[in-house]
């Protein structure tokens, strides 16, 4: 895994901190955009730990750069800023969670290998505030080429999950089939609604009445799945 941080103390803070896991293998850290996307081009980590503030830019530009590349690498935040357009901005770049730089270590370090996972580290409830944050600002409406109508009756059932706030894992189990089957599921259902991120396409399908259930509605359940 990279750690993009620009305070060096911090940076390798946490490189010391997850290189004690066995089941990291940490590359080291980068300070700016440019070095973030250009190390990923070249080493190609599983996980990124990416702040949201940088001296050349922003965490969001470099994730959409990068997931727009590698979309296969898991990127997550881990920043001081906790406001709903920081937020907003990174899973729509296509984060797979946020987190606060108060975090307990325990907790980053599940974040993490959850991400790692394919799973999306935010409640059902975070999940809900965000997209109505985003219904807020008014974003573009899904095009009617890219409706539900294209969808699989599996993609929608997997559609439905991701706006309750399961992770990868707990779909799987959910609907009985494997891991590696969800996948290929999410990685289509973005393709045909034409979004980079799950956060994005619940909120274009949540907007355009696609979901059986209202995005209000949504309960609270664990970050971590």
């Amino acid at each position: 895994m990279l750690v993009v941080e620009d305070h060096r103390i911090l940076a390798e803070g946490l490189v010391a901190l997850l290189h004690q896991r066995r089941d990291f293998e940490v590359l080291g850290w980068v300070a700016t955009v440019k070095e973030a996307i250009a190390t990923t081009d070249q080493r190609q980590p599983h996980v990124v730990l990416m702040d949201s503030h940088l001296p050349d830019g922003t965490g969001a530009e470099a994730t959409a750069s990068i997931h727009r590349h590698h979309p296969e690498i898991a990127i997550v935040f881990l920043s001081i800023d906790d406001s709903y357009d920081a937020m907003l901005a990174a899973m729509e770049a296509g984060a797979r969670g946020y987190l606060s730089k108060g975090v307990a270590a325990s907790e980053l370090e599940a974040a993490v290998c959850g991400a790692a996972d394919g799973d999306m580290l935010l409640s059902a409830e975070l999940l809900a505030t965000l997209l109505n944050h985003q219904q807020d600002r008014r974003v573009r409406p899904v095009e009617a080429a890219h409706r539900t109508g294209e969808l699989t009756s599996r993609e929608q059932q997997v559609l439905e999950l991701l706006a309750a706030g399961l992770g990868n894992r707990d779909i799987a189990m959910q609907l009985g089939v494997t891991y590696g089957t969800v996948r290929t599921h999410v990685r289509n259902l973005l393709a045909k609604i034409g979004v980079h991120s799950r956060l994005e396409a619940v909120a274009r399908a949540g907007e355009n009445g696609l979901l059986a259930v209202p995005l209000r509605s949504l309960h609270p359940m664990s970050s971590l799945n």
